[in-house]
């Protein structure tokens, strides 16, 4: 029991896909305007670029939650029409997150999205490690729905 108090540092993934019937050009205009999170986020109140650049390497985005939370993000890899990664600078409880949100044709109607993220923790429990694990792949379904029904609409 003591051990799981321990805090130390954790390293984890959080992967979600989800078929979205729409073309992949549709799906990747939606997701590639990095600044228009607000539309399908779970509770994001606001995103503002900190960059003159809106996509593409090197673009930055200030993404501010409900509960007053921020959190900085630049993209680091795009890829256009396929993916794009990016790491979280400010804001979250860990040392690293790296994400690359990709895409891919299923059909000339469907396409699939996959979210996959890369976390190293700020010293904590494994327990409460295991739970923010949890929570930002919930944070990502509900996410990836909320995308899924705009784009079906």
């Amino acid at each position: 029991m003591a051990k799981n108090l321990q805090k130390s540092f954790h390293t984890g993934t959080v992967k979600k896909t989800i078929k979205i019937k729409a073309s992949k050009d549709k799906v990747w205009r939606k997701i590639s305007n990095i600044g228009g999170l607000s539309s399908w986020l779970v509770d994001v109140t606001k995103t503002e670029y900190l960059s003159a650049k809106k996509k593409g390497v090197g673009a930055i985005r200030l993404i501010t939650f409900g509960d007053g939370n921020e959190i900085e993000e630049h993209v680091v890899a795009w890829e256009k029409g396929e993916y794009f990664t990016y790491v979280a600078t400010e804001g979250l409880p860990l040392r690293a997150y790296v994400a690359t949100i990709s895409i891919k044709k299923k059909t000339k109607t469907s396409t699939e999205l996959t979210w996959q993220s890369y976390l190293n923790s700020q010293k904590m429990s494994e327990k409460q490690f295991l739970e923010f694990l949890v929570f930002m792949g919930s944070f990502y379904e509900a996410s990836l729905e909320n995308l899924k029904k705009l784009l079906e609409k």
